[in-house]
């Protein structure tokens, strides 16, 4: 859903002389004798909309806290346009948190909740009233000013804790699993508006998630933590299609790995010997890799062909299966290979026609095949 950026001024972190509005340098924070955060280094640039993914307990809120000034480094420092935050209380920071659960006063209607950050600056009460106004129109809950918060929905909820954030006109907003609480549903409605408002705004926002497909969704940049450590940092194309390891491709969305060893090459590619997948692949790669070398092949499950029929004089990339497991989850069906090996290979199948059965089925003997420039080599 974000738009793929179509200038350098749009990708500022691929220009060596743009200068990065938050600067997260070498920190660490330990929990006695546990590391939660281990040695983080990130550039982040004015205007994005930057993700940081992972598992449970990787250090991705406990970083997000130490940006809010909630947690101290025990090394490092955090710099916002060039000021060294890392000793500076949260509310002296140009930052502001969304909290997961919203944190709304109960007893306030939604014009007091919004306007509750204003209240300890030295504004004029029309100019308080004016930005109280602004920040409910853009959010679009002018028409629910005098309710209360259980008088909202879900989604009206998370927009009053947006307007509330944004109110100060904070450099950057933080956000904690800012759609979790929301159905799929609205949770899918609700990032385009997200998107938009950021757009309006123009602040830097800096969210966690533990939805892969929120962030592959929202943001310009995705920095995928594992153990405390930031294992890649990317736009989500880069992500998805380039995983720089096994971890980043099995843990942003689907794949299948096949383990091997490099046999040769051919101009502009790899041929990787694998047991596991009982044939020979091939795969585009240019000389990072050398003869006799162990290697995985990271194949998502779309870029699979699926047939009843082998791919005529094709010596690389064909494996024969049967179907089982198959999943019908109306755009698309999933399907479970058992191969000759007894390696179980997921593949993904449009449904793009209109029909009550499938023309692969339970049980069926089929052909998976794929071309050399869908797969990575992955080292680790």
């Amino acid at each position: 859903m974000v738009a793929t950026p179509k200038s350098i001024a749009d990708r500022p972190w691929l220009d060596p002389d743009a200068k990065p509005q938050i600067v997260i340098e070498s920190i660490n924070k330990s929990f006695g004798a546990f590391t939660a955060v281990d040695s983080v280094n990130l550039r982040i640039y004015k205007g994005e909309m930057f993700a940081l993914v992972g598992a449970s307990g990787c250090g991705k809120t406990t970083l997000l806290r130490m940006l809010a000034g909630f947690a101290s480094p025990s090394a490092g420092r955090i710099l916002i346009e060039d000021a060294d935050m890392t000793k500076v209380p949260p509310h002296e920071r140009p930052v502001n948190m969304m909290f997961q659960s919203y944190a709304l006063f109960p007893h306030m209607t939604v014009e007091e909740n919004v306007g509750y950050g204003l209240r300890r600056m030295s504004l004029d009460k029309p100019v308080k009233q004016k930005r109280i106004q602004e920040a409910l129109d853009m959010v679009q809950l002018a028409a629910l000013a005098k309710r209360k918060p259980h008088q909202l929905s879900g989604g009206q909820r998370q927009r009053v804790a947006l307007a509330r954030s944004l109110i100060r006109r904070p450099k950057v907003l933080l956000l904690d699993e800012p759609l979790s609480a929301l159905d799929k549903k609205l949770r899918e409605q609700t990032q385009f508006e997200l998107m938009n408002i950021q757009s309006q705004v123009g602040i830097t926002f800096v969210f966690v998630t533990h939805d892969q497909d929120e962030a592959m969704a929202l943001s310009t940049r995705i920095a995928v933590m594992n153990r405390g450590q930031v294992v890649q940092v990317g736009t989500p194309s880069e992500i998805y299609e380039f995983p720089q390891n096994r971890f980043v491709a099995d843990f942003i969305g689907t794949t299948n790995l096949f383990e091997g060893t490099v046999s040769g090459s051919e101009p502009g590619h790899l041929i990787i010997r694998s047991a596991e997948a009982g044939c020979d692949l091939i795969v585009d790669e240019l000389g990072r890799f050398g003869s006799g070398q162990r290697v995985w092949v990271a194949l998502r499950p779309e870029k699979i062909r699926l047939s009843k029929e082998p791919v005529a004089g094709n010596r690389f990339n064909q494996i024969k299966g049967m179907v089982w497991e198959l999943g019908y989850l109306g755009n698309r069906s999933t399907y479970r290979i058992k191969t000759e090996t007894g390696k179980l290979v997921t593949v993904f199948a449009q449904n793009d026609r209109r029909t009550s059965e499938w023309s692969i089925d339970w049980s069926d003997e089929v052909y998976l095949s794929w071309t050399a420039n869908c797969a990575v080599v992955l080292q680790q």
